[in-house]
Formats: C-alpha cells, structure tokens, sequence
C-alpha cells in the first residue's frame, strides 16, 4: 500500500519533547518516561544524557540524496540478507505526515518489557497488532480512530506553525533502538528495519549515522534528536 492509496492524511508532528511527552503520556505510558532533546553529539553532552537510553529518534531533510541511498541500502540487503531479531516492533507507513508517531510507537513498543504502558490505547495496539505483519500493523493503524485523534489534538501543540494536512512535507522521522546487541534503523517508509551492526551502546551508535547525516547535509538547520529516557 502506498500513501496514494490511503485518504488517511494526518498533521505532522512537531519535534518537541515537551508535546511529545503529552502524547505518549495520553497513550498510557508511565509519567516516570519521556523524550529530552539531544543537545549535542560531543562525548562531554553525551555523558549528561539520562540513562538508560531506550531509544533515540531522528528528524532530518528528505533529499534526493537521501532517497538514492535508501535505495541502494534497500537493494544491498535484498541482495546480501540481513538478520532481523524476532524481538523487533516494526510497521510500516502508510499514513502521509505519520512519521512521528510512527518514530515514537516503534521507541515505545519496542521497550515494553522495562516501560509501564498502562492499559489504554497503546497497550490495545500492542497487544492487537504484535503478531500482524508490517502491512497488517500499518493498516490497523490506518485505522485506529483512537491513535487518529490523539494525534489530532496534540499534532496542532507546540511553537511552530502548524501545516495543512496535505502540505509536501520534507522532514523525516526515523527510530532507533538495540535489540539483542545489534543497533536497528526503524523507519516506516521503508520494507523493512535496517540492521546497522552489532552495538554496545545505543546512544553511541546512533550518534555515529546522526553524524553521517549531518554530513550530507551541512546547510540544514533542521535536524534534530530526542532520546528516549527516564525523567527527571
């Protein structure tokens, strides 16, 4: 399914821990967890993030750039394999403008053997959604009018403008966490997680592809990283 095929369309979500944190404490997570912007790349701003670090979620500019290289990523894995662990939560995309919340259900889904998320909207899609697919969960999130309307109310929070629906947006919302000692790139536009090699410490490695990012892409001032920690 392509977002062509959907009539879904969804407000983006601005990268704001403060909004974000109102969200993900809507959908059931325990007040105790939430998201903190991630202030620099440097090992000194590193040591002052709170750990542990479950997962960590990238904004960046969707260039044509960009999109050759996930093009030639997804070919070189089609063509060599890689190995996926059977503990991952990953969807797929079909929702235009949904990328931030899909960053935030693939951190929180994926960490709910150390995060309370209570019994409300989040656990309900966990719980009806984990042995789907990575279509089937995109289309039972498509469909979800609970997750379409706290998206609604919080997708229209924060300092920035907020855009029309149907807006051409070219920022990107991507997830990453470690699942059995390997670092995953969760991004729902893509077929699949991407498996970025073994990782001892996931702050650490995700720092190092946010870097490579950056490098592509020296004029933006768009990208930016929260973390996904305990609160203070």
């Amino acid at each position: 399914m392509s977002y062509a095929e959907t009539k879904t369309i969804w407000h983006p979500l601005e990268s704001n821990p403060e909004v974000m944190n109102e969200y993900i404490h809507k959908l059931g997570v325990n007040g105790n967890w939430g998201f903190s912007d991630l202030w620099g790349l440097d090992e000194e701003a590193l040591m002052f993030v709170n750990q542990p670090c479950l997962a960590v979620l990238l904004l960046f500019p969707i260039t044509e750039n960009s999109e050759n290289i996930s093009k030639d990523e997804n070919a070189r894995i089609k063509k060599e394999g890689q190995t996926i662990s059977k503990e991952i939560y990953f969807s797929n995309q079909t929702i235009p403008n949904a990328c931030g919340t899909m960053a935030i259900l693939h951190a929180l889904l994926n960490n709910i053997e150390l995060v309370d998320i209570g019994d409300g909207i989040l656990k309900k899609i966990y719980e009806e959604t984990k042995n789907l697919s990575s279509m089937e969960k995109a289309k039972y999130l498509e469909d979800s009018k609970d997750l379409a309307s706290v998206h609604s109310e919080y997708s229209v929070k924060g300092q920035t403008t907020v855009s029309e629906a149907d807006d051409d947006v070219d920022l990107h919302f991507i997830c990453f966490i470690q699942k059995d000692g390997d670092l995953y790139e969760l991004d729902g536009r893509k077929e699949f997680p991407i498996n970025h090699g073994k990782c001892d410490d996931l702050l650490k490695g995700a720092v190092n592809i946010i870097k490579d990012v950056i490098a592509r892409n020296p004029d933006s001032n768009e990208i930016t990283a929260q973390v996904f920690v305990p609160l203070d």
